[in-house]
């Protein structure tokens, strides 16, 4: 994710509720911050915000952040009853910007080729994703850091049934999973504050798969991007595979 906040806010029209401090990066990793983008009803319309969040959901009940780091995907088939996201999934969707994404390919023994899978035009990807507000028992009251923002992105089985010989052919051969993108149509009904069928939200967002996919490639890339110390431009460049 290396767009600029500017950029987010006029590509989303949304707007900033504080001020908001989102470095690139080309090497996200689980518990780094990232960009979301979520609806809320003020004054009884809905205002589009952008808002930076930590990658990995924790939930309002959990004791402390380290399960976060095992909630970075929300499995669109169970969200609904799951006890992590189905209340979320009813009252906090947003979307999460990306450039594109990380698979990982295993070889024979511990080889394994890293690839890049984005989108062949620009604009970037929007995941369909889930949001949390978790409050920290040691902090104080008025404690700006007491309160801590995260997310989970949703995932489907791939491919869907029918895809076999679409970009998912490719994914399929790299993981059995796949984040869920949107379209702008289909966002603007995913953040909708006032549409409360979460049901009909996840099957609509599953639906349009195919079509908002389309023109992704996926490109082999350097091993060095499993390193989350190594981020830069150079991480996504392609290379010959290792097999």
């Amino acid at each position: 994710m290396a767009r600029a906040v500017g950029d987010l806010l006029a590509d989303f029209d949304a707007q900033l509720e504080g001020e908001v401090h989102l470095p690139p990066s080309w090497n996200v990793a689980p518990t780094d911050p990232v960009p979301i983008v979520l609806e809320r009803l003020i004054d009884d319309g809905p205002v589009r915000q952008l808002h930076v969040a930590r990658w990995g959901l924790v939930p309002s009940w959990a004791k402390d952040p380290g399960i976060g780091p095992k909630m970075i995907n929300a499995r669109s088939e169970t969200v609904l009853e799951k006890p992590a996201f189905r209340k979320a999934v009813k009252s906090r969707r947003c979307a999460v910007p990306a450039d594109g994404y990380y698979e990982w390919k295993q070889g024979t023994g511990k080889d394994k080729q890293p690839y890049y899978v984005h989108p062949g035009k620009s604009g970037g990807l929007v995941f369909a994703g889930l949001y949390e507000w978790w409050k920290d028992p040691s902090k104080a009251e008025g404690d700006p850091g007491r309160w801590m923002l995260s997310t989970s992105i949703l995932t489907a089985d791939t491919p869907p049934p029918g895809a076999e010989s679409t970009i998912f052919g490719k994914l399929t051969a790299l993981h059995d999973r796949v984040p869920l993108p949107m379209d702008r149509a289909t966002m603007a009904s995913w953040l909708d504050p006032q549409i409360d069928d979460a049901a009909f939200l996840v099957d609509l967002v599953r639906a349009r798969v195919l079509e908002v996919a389309a023109d992704w490639h996926v490109d082999s890339v350097g091993t060095e991007v499993g390193n989350v110390r190594n981020n830069s431009p150079e991480l996504i460049r392609p290379v010959a595979a290792l097999f």
